[in-house]
C-alpha cells in the first residue's frame, strides 16, 4: 500500500476546512493548533504530523469517521490496516448508488439474494452476455444486504484500466488489496485482519478469468467465515467460481402469426423488456405517450434487440432522431447500427456493445462457431433433436453444445406448451454478427421474424 492511493494530506486538510466554512485563523481558535502549523500542513511542508494534531483538527471540523480515516491514511499509509479494522462497518463499505430502479429482474434478484442468505453458498458467479445487466443485478443484491442486514460491501471493479487513476476514499485500500489478491498477490493477512469474522460481501465486477482466481478466493473464504463473494463475468470458466448463476436477456414478446401485433390483453404485463424499454422511451421522449400503438412498436423493437438491457437503452437513445416506427424499420434491417450509434450511460470502456458481443463469438472454437451458424439457420423454435439432425452429431453431444451456448447467452429458450418439447432460438444480434464476422458460416444463417 502506498501513499498515492489517497489524496495528499495538504489537499485533504484544505478541502475539509473549506467544507467547514472556516478560515485558518478560525480553525486555529477552535482546535488550539497554531495558524502556522495549519498553514504548513496545507502547504505540504509537514508530511508526518502528530496524531494528536490531526485529532484536534478533525474534532474542530466535525469530520466523519470516513473523512478521519482519509486524513490519517494520508499522514501514515502504514496505519491503513489498523484504522480500517477499527472503522470497518456498513458505513465505511457501501455498494455504489444506482442511477435508476431495477426493472424486470425481480425473480433473478430473489434467486440471488436467496443464495446469499444460504450459509452454504458463499461464492456465486453471475455469467452472461455483455450488456445483459450482471453488474446491475449484483448491485441491487448488494444494496439489499447492505440496507437489510447492515452488511459491509466491497464493490471492486475488476475491469478498471491500470492507468485510470487511483480510487479515493476509505474503501480504496481494501479494494486494491482484493485486486492484488485476485491477480496473484498475497494480501490474505491484510484482508483477514480487517474482515475477520464480520459478515461481508465482496463483489468482483467484470472479472475476466474467474477460474484463475478461484484458489485465492477459496483461501480467503476459509479464513473469513462470514464472507460471501459475487463474481460477474462474461466467460464461463472451467471449473466455475462457486455456484454458477446464468443471466439471460430479458424475455421478449412473441409476435402473432402475421407479425403485425402482439397477443394478449396487456402489452406490458409480464413483459419486462417492454417495461424497461418504455422507461427509456419516457426519458428520451417524454412527449411520446405509451399508447397501444407506441407500446406495440416498442415491443417489436425489444424482440429485435433481444431484450438485452444495454441494447434497449442504446436503441431508445435514437428516438432523438427517429420516430418509433422508423426505429423499428432500422431494428429490422440493421439492428447493429442501433447498439453502436449513441453510447448509453452504462457503456463499457472495452468498446461498443457489438464489439464486445463479437469478442464473445471470437472466443468460440471453429466447431462451436460452425454449430452456432447451423442453429441460426433452423426454423424457430428448434429443439435439441432438430439441432442434432441438422449438425449430424449425437443427441448427447448436441445437448452439451446447446447447454454451453445457453451458458454463454448466445441462444435462449422460448416459451413452450406444457408437456411439449423445449424450443430454442439464436439471438437476433448474434445472427447479425455471424453474418458480418464469420463468412464461412454466412450461408447457414437464416432470417429472423
Amino acid at each position: 500500500m502506498n501513499s498515492e492511493s489517497t489524496p495528499g494530506l495538504d489537499a485533504l486538510l484544505q478541502n475539509a476546512r473549506r467544507r467547514s466554512g472556516l478560515t485558518q485563523e478560525q480553525l486555529a481558535g477552535l482546535s488550539t493548533v497554531s495558524v502556522r502549523a495549519i498553514r504548513d500542513l496545507e502547504q505540504g511542508r509537514v508530511r508526518n504530523p502528530r496524531k494528536e494534531t490531526l485529532k484536534l483538527l478533525a474534532n474542530a471540523m466535525r469530520m466523519s469517521d470516513n473523512r478521519r480515516f482519509e486524513l490519517e491514511l494520508a499522514a501514515d499509509a502504514h496505519a491503513a490496516g489498523r484504522v480500517l479494522q477499527s472503522l470497518y462497518s456498513a458505513e465505511l463499505a457501501a455498494p455504489p448508488t444506482p442511477l435508476r430502479p431495477l426493472i424486470g429482474r425481480r425473480a433473478e434478484l430473489e434467486a440471488l439474494t436467496g443464495r446469499l442468505d444460504n450459509r452454504h453458498d458463499r461464492l456465486l458467479t453471475l455469467v452472461g452476455l455483455p450488456g445483459v445487466g450482471k453488474s446491475r443485478l449484483a448491485q441491487e443484491a448488494a444494496l439489499v444486504l447492505h440496507a437489510r442486514d447492515r452488511t459491509p460491501v466491497l464493490w471492486v471493479p475488476m475491469d478498471r484500466p491500470a492507468d485510470s487513476g487511483p480510487e479515493h476514499g476509505p474503501q480504496a485500500p481494501l479494494n486494491e488489496w482484493v485486486r492484488e489478491l485476485v491477480r496473484g498477490g498475497d494480501r490474505y493477512e491484510e484482508l483477514t485482519s480487517v474482515i475477520g469474522a464480520k459478515p461481508t460481501l465482496i463483489v468482483l465486477d467484470g472479472l475476466a478469468d474467474s477460474a484463475a482466481a478461484v484458489p485465492s478466493l477459496l483461501h480467503l473464504l476459509r479464513f473469513c467465515e462470514r464472507l460471501k463473494i459475487i463474481v460477474t463475468t462474461r466467460r464461463v470458466s472451467r471449473p466455475p467460481a462457486g455456484r454458477l448463476l446464468p443471466l439471460a436477456p430479458l424475455p421478449v414478446p412473441l409476435p402473432s402469426a402475421d407479425g403485425s401485433a402482439l397477443p394478449g390483453d396487456s402489452l406490458v404485463a409480464g413483459r419486462p423488456a417492454v417495461e424497461l424499454m418504455l422507461s427509456y422511451v419516457s426519458h428520451m421522449r417524454p412527449d411520446l405517450l405509451p399508447t397501444d400503438a407506441v407500446t406495440a412498436t416498442v415491443a417489436h423493437i425489444c424482440r429485435r434487440m433481444d431484450g438485452i438491457p444495454q441494447a434497449l437503452e442504446a436503441a431508445a437513445s435514437w428516438l432523438l432522431l427517429h420516430s418509433p416506427d422508423q426505429l423499428l424499420d432500422i431494428a429490422r434491417s440493421t439492428p447493429l447500427l442501433l447498439v453502436d450509434g449513441i453510447t448509453p450511460a452504462t457503456g463499457s470502456s472495452d468498446g461498443t456493445l457489438s464489439e464486445r458481443l463479437h469478442a464473445v463469438l471470437a472466443e468460440l472454437d471453429d466447431r462451436t462457431a460452425g454449430f452456432l451458424g447451423t442453429l441460426a439457420g433452423l426454423p424457430e423454435p428448434w429443439t435439441v433433436d432438430a439441432a442434432a439432425r441438422a449438425s449430424g452429431t449425437t443427441l448427447a453431444e448436441t445437448a452439451r453444445d446447446v447447454h454451453d451456448l445457453l451458458l454463454r447467452g448466445l441462444i435462449r429458450q422460448l416459451p413452450t406448451e406444457p408437456g411439449g418439447p423445449v424450443g430454442f432460438t439464436v439471438l437476433n444480434l448474434v445472427r447479425e454478427l455471424l453474418r458480418a464476422g464469420r463468412p464461412a458460416t454466412a450461408d447457414l444463417v437464416g432470417t429472423a421474424d
